[in-house]
């Protein structure tokens, strides 16, 4: 390595050399971090001043970490943190590392990240039966199979090796220097990321909006749907106006589709989603297709106290009072019909504007009586929006 040129033409003494004639001599030992100062880059590596006239170079394999672009930014002069990897090499020289001093710094960062529960982003750089190798800038962790986002069903094996090279964001769940174990989750990140996305949705989503979104899981009493950082659930009674049989006869996971936004539990952290509140609703030419005693086919949908619900025609919910199921006097809709039935009804009344249908078994044959709504009676697409919700 060449010698450093002359501070200066007058032969005195820079303030930098004056301040290092004035620090103690400390000899440095294997293992430490220290700043030096660039003395020079060339292609075998960076020649650093690491104080008292002592040099080390920083080979070409002790700054892997670094990008090419990273690597040619040095200029002479700079300021540079290198680890100590041997106190005397074959020519006097200090043997320094970039990477191991990158990697020490990491330590301390990823101690910290661990305590506060926080995230890093790493590269994956390989794989084993057990998990993926990632490098988090300069350390070496671990992010096991159950801490990583693998599509459903794949060899885990094989979809790990696509993905290395890939950047992704972790979570730091352990850290232990003295056996150099970093244990992260791809799967708790991005967890937490998605509750951060989810606070922002809730603050902003409002009761009645449309939202776009797609779907990401189907189960037998609803589909769950993404709009843009949380899911919310459509329950299979806000699918259709019309009875659906099965959720995926309508939605299947990974559609596109608009959905109405239902209700916002900011306490439950819950969303309730409708399909059929875009549709148009069957009440609209209620009036127009149907009037007082007119004689209807329907189908029990449920039971209560006080009388069972009907639809006809597949589109309309009505409610056949318990006054209305039979002549006789009972004490509960069981005894004359189960849910399933069809049967012949009778409209007794109608009020488009609250949605109401009354529905009689007993006035079919005889001749129609004056019909009194009983009253408070509860529409069921007004109970739907409950069970949407979980409740």
């Amino acid at each position: 390595m060449a010698e450093k040129p002359d501070a200066g033409s007058t032969g005195q003494p820079t303030m930098a050399e004056l301040l290092e004639e004035s620090t103690p001599f400390r000899e440095l030992r294997r293992g430490e971090v220290v700043e030096g100062q660039v003395m020079r880059v060339d292609h075998d590596g960076i020649l650093v001043s690491v104080g008292h006239k002592s040099e080390g170079v920083v080979p070409l394999r002790e700054m892997r970490t670094l990008t090419p672009e990273a690597a040619a930014r040095y200029q002479v002069g700079d300021t540079i943190r290198v680890f100590v990897v041997d106190a005397a090499s074959g020519d006097g020289q200090l043997i320094l590392s970039v990477d191991k001093a990158r990697g020490e710094e990491s330590w301390i960062v990823l101690e910290q990240l661990a305590e506060e529960g926080g995230t890093v982003q790493g590269k994956i750089t390989g794989y084993n039966r057990g998990g993926a190798v990632v490098d988090v800038d300069g350390v070496q962790g671990f992010v096991p199979l159950s801490q990583s986002v693998l599509p459903p069903g794949a060899d885990h094996e094989e979809a790990l090796a696509k993905r290395v090279g890939e950047e992704v964001t972790l979570k730091v769940l352990e850290v232990n220097r003295r056996r150099n174990r970093a244990v992260l989750s791809e799967r708790s990140a991005l967890r937490d990321q998605r509750e951060g996305a989810k606070d922002q949705l809730l603050d902003s989503l409002q009761e009645g909006e449309t939202r776009h979104g797609k779907v990401t899981g189907v189960s037998s009493f609803g589909a769950f749907v993404d709009i843009g950082g949380a899911d919310g659930l459509v329950h299979i009674s806000e699918l259709s106006w019309a009875p659906v049989a099965s959720v995926e006869d309508v939605l299947q996971v990974g559609q596109e589709t608009d959905v109405f936004v239902l209700r916002v539990d900011l306490e439950t952290r819950r969303i309730a989603l409708s399909l059929r509140r875009l549709q148009q609703t069957p009440w609209a030419h209620a009036a127009d297709t149907y009037q007082i005693n007119q004689l209807v086919n329907g189908t029990i949908t449920k039971l209560t106290d006080f009388g069972a619900f009907a639809r006809i025609d597949d589109t309309l919910e009505g409610l056949i009072h318990i006054s209305e199921l039979t002549e006789t006097q009972i004490r509960h809709p069981r005894e004359v019909v189960n849910i399933g039935d069809t049967m012949e009804l009778r409209i007794v009344s109608m009020d488009v504007e609250r949605h109401r249908l009354g529905l009689s078994i007993r006035q079919v044959e005889d001749s129609p009586t004056e019909y009194r709504d009983p009253d408070p009676v509860v529409p069921l697409e007004e109970d739907s929006s409950a069970e949407a919700m979980g409740t």
